[in-house]
């Protein structure tokens, strides 16, 4: 499996504008995208890094306060997951695909730590 690095780290947020107002205008990060559909915002910080808000959901086990997700960008999903599932890495759930952004696969660290596996389908 070959990985592109960390480049994105996600919260989970109740108050989603209000996440969104905080995070721009108190910790002064710039906002990047804004997706009122899909309850998403990508910010960035002075260094390129990117933190991302998902408003919490009934659809997802992480609630707000719960982790930050750190990502790890990959370039072939289908690959990398197979690759974890073969070293017994503990996988949540299926991939997830938001169509023309990214593809996402959850797993847990042996710690119980919750990550991503993503792979992003725009350049």
């Amino acid at each position: 499996m070959k990985n592109q690095g960390i480049h994105l780290s996600w919260i989970v947020v109740k108050d989603f504008e209000a996440a969104v107002t905080f995070y721009t205008e108190i910790a002064g990060f710039t906002l990047k995208e804004k997706n009122l559909e899909y309850g998403w915002a990508e910010l960035s910080g002075p260094t390129g890094s990117l933190l991302g808000l998902a408003k919490e959901s009934s659809c997802s086990e992480i609630k707000a306060g719960a982790n930050t997700i750190t990502t790890i960008t990959v370039d072939d999903i289908d690959e990398a997951r197979a690759f974890f599932q073969k070293k017994g890495v503990q996988l949540m759930g299926d991939i997830q695909e938001v169509p023309g952004h990214v593809k996402m696969q959850t797993f847990a660290d042996a710690d119980g730590n919750i990550m991503q596996l993503v792979q992003r389908l725009h350049p």
